[in-house]
């Protein structure tokens, strides 16, 4: 899919990042959710594309991109780790300072890239997360249950990995499926790459160990934050749809306004994946948010 993007890979580490781009502009970075790829963004890219410099790359453990074994710290899955990944996808483009739409864990991978490079970032706007730390602090029984995933993908090795393993679909399938629109939502070749990533050895490894990081050094980082009394100085906009989890179990622009100092942002008439449900609203608030040479 975005057939129209011209392909290239980055290699930062040892570990190979996919990455695409297409357009002219000002430069805008695309980072995908879970458990999917780049082509999430194959109704908005397009378009932003008549504007910007679009980037799109896949996250290290998912997409096409590299699958690095995990440490015991999971270090390697990181959002500060994924951070320099994305940085290292922008400079390699020739962008130094760039804007950044993101959505889920993505969007986690923004936070940070914000935080630990904050001359890099220019403004952001992230899709349907609140904190990662705050989401656990004020995790409720209605939260826990929409989000399952959370809390089995971290659970020690090998039983996560075992049990997606054998049936990789059936598990990306299961969490796509279970949330507001279904799986009807999504166009068959997405949906098709989607399935076709998630076969990819070592995906299951590398997901859990996603998930680990998001639970454990991820929390760190954003304490050590904190605790610094650091926020985000970027305009930072975050929209949610109102039929999703995030929206209906937390406050997100209160919570975003505890680590941000520019926060705005509303909910929309949709679940979970706003770019695939409701590409022409998220065209609209993007549009307006980011900035386009004059």
């Amino acid at each position: 899919m975005l057939a129209e993007f011209e392909s290239f890979d980055v290699a930062r580490a040892g570990v190979r990042l996919a990455a695409g781009r297409a357009g002219q502009g000002p430069p805008l970075l695309l980072l995908h959710g879970h458990p999917q790829s780049h082509a999430m963004w194959h109704l908005v890219a397009p378009q932003l594309a008549r504007d910007f410099t679009v980037v799109w790359m896949d996250l290290r453990g998912y997409g096409d991109s590299g699958r690095p074994a995990d440490d015991e710290s999971h270090r390697m899955y990181s959002k500060r780790e994924m951070a320099l990944d994305a940085l290292a996808v922008m400079q390699q483009a020739g962008f130094p300072r760039f804007q950044v739409l993101a959505h889920d864990r993505g969007a986690r991978v923004a936070h940070r890239l914000a935080a630990d490079h904050p001359a890099a970032v220019e403004r952001m706007l992230l899709l349907d997360i609140a904190p990662t730390l705050a989401m656990y602090e004020n995790t409720s029984r209605a939260f826990a249950t929409a989000y399952w995933h959370w809390f089995f993908l971290i659970q020690p090795p090998p039983l996560p990995e075992a049990l997606i393993e054998p049936d990789p679909v059936r598990y990306l399938r299961s969490v796509m499926g279970r949330r507001h629109a279904g799986l009807a939502v999504f166009a068959p070749p997405a949906l098709a790459d989607y399935e076709r990533c998630i076969r990819i050895p070592g995906s299951a490894q590398a997901i859990c160990a996603d998930y680990r990081a998001g639970a454990g050094i991820d929390l760190e980082h954003d304490r050590a934050d904190i605790a610094a009394g650091r926020r985000l100085e970027q305009p930072l906009r975050v929209l949610w749809g109102e039929h999703g989890a995030v929206g209906q179990c937390f406050d997100v622009l209160a919570l975003w306004r505890e680590r941000a100092l520019q926060v705005a942002g509303a909910s929309l008439p949709c679940g979970h994946y706003i770019a695939e449900e409701a590409p022409a609203l998220l065209l609209e608030q993007a549009m307006t948010f980011f900035r386009r040479a004059p």
